[in-house]
């Protein structure tokens, strides 16, 4: 144990749903400003059960962490000398994922594959803060035994995803076969993807392209961002319907499949999907010409999620070969944005502003 610190207790205590094991430091005076999850790992390097900088910071993350009797949850904040830590090991969870009868809308299905209609709010693989009720748990329930393992224990048949609120077409793998042709297939964006985008004003040409390539954001680890060190990234769009003086539909095709594609090429335009809580930016009231105008643009402001849906996917199938293409309508959300849109347009055009 590294002299900066004192091991004051190691508790082991039980309860009805865990056990949990409870190790309590104390921070010598010549210790300040280190950060916290850099100073644990050092205090615990020889320890009888050794923790590692990564499991220590996402103790900290899980609010597992308490200094001086107050959580803290910032693997970042410094030592304070003389402090004294509480930091609570949890016994490990396992992580494979659990078949759960969940409703699937399924568009087709045979012996290799399966094709959904995916509703917003699903995630589809389990992860942290999500770990049932996805696509995935929906899959192994209603596939049973014969998905297990394919593509890996934790996604098995995932080969593509979409974005917890992004709804529409999704394809998924039954037997190791298809998954390895389809994985193939998606690597070289060898299918025909389309989406349909809500984005936010009508200045933008019929049809076009964004050929920008894209990478984490260096000032938000959630965002994507164009950088020119990033991936090669190509959008293309057709307009299907302008709601002037408010948004555009579009239809985007997918040359390249990266993460938030296209949420990130429309924003990069200057057009970002209305509703999309990371890059969308709406229109400010001021800048509608009448009331009327105002009124629909508060409504469209409110949507909970980005405006985007999944609507074709068009591949060969992965094992027979066979010319498959799968369709999805507008979800009722979407669909009632436009129908919002043609009554304000409507109400304008009979001069009641």
């Amino acid at each position: 144990m590294p002299s900066s610190f004192a091991l004051l207790s190691r508790v082991m205590t039980e309860s009805f749903t865990q056990e949990k094991t409870q190790l309590t430091l104390q921070a010598h005076a010549d210790c300040g400003n280190e950060r916290i999850d850099r100073f644990l790992a050092k205090a615990f390097r020889d320890d009888q059960e050794p923790l590692s900088r990564s499991r220590i910071k996402s103790l900290i993350l899980d609010h597992q962490l308490s200094e001086n009797g107050s959580t803290l949850s910032d693997p970042s904040a410094p030592v304070k000398s003389g402090a004294t830590y509480i930091l609570t090991l949890l016994p490990p969870v396992d992580a494979t994922p659990k078949g759960e009868d969940l409703p699937l809308d399924i568009l087709f299905e045979d012996d290799h594959i399966i094709a959904i209609n995916k509703p917003v709010g699903l995630v589809v693989h389990p992860a942290p803060g999500s770990l049932t009720g996805t696509l995935v748990n929906a899959l192994i329930a209603h596939c049973g035994e014969s998905l297990t393992g394919i593509g890996g224990v934790l996604r098995p048949g995932i080969v593509h995803r979409l974005d917890k609120d992004t709804s529409g077409v999704m394809i998924a793998a039954k037997t190791a076969v298809a998954h390895a042709n389809l994985t193939s297939m998606f690597a070289a964006h060898d299918l025909d993807r389309r989406y349909q985008a809500l984005v936010w004003g009508t200045k933008i040409d019929r049809d076009g392209s964004v050929d920008a390539p894209l990478g984490r954001s260096n000032f938000d680890r959630k965002k994507q961002a164009v950088t020119s060190k990033g991936r090669h990234a190509i959008t293309h769009w057709h307009t299907l319907r302008s709601f002037p003086p408010f948004a555009t539909l579009l239809e985007c095709r997918l040359e390249t499949g990266r993460t938030h594609q296209i949420r990130v090429h429309m924003a990069h335009i200057g057009r970002p999907i209305i509703g999309d809580p990371l890059y969308g930016r709406a229109p400010r009231a001021g800048q509608m010409p009448d009331v009327t105008a105002r009124t629909c643009l508060a409504q469209l402001r409110s949507f909970g999620r980005q405006a985007l849906h999944a609507a074709h996917l068009g591949f060969a199938h992965p094992v027979t070969g066979e010319a498959l293409c799968f369709t999805s309508e507008l979800p009722d959300d979407m669909q009632k944005l436009l129908e919002i849109m043609d009554g304000a347009i409507a109400t304008r055009a009979r001069g009641k502003i």
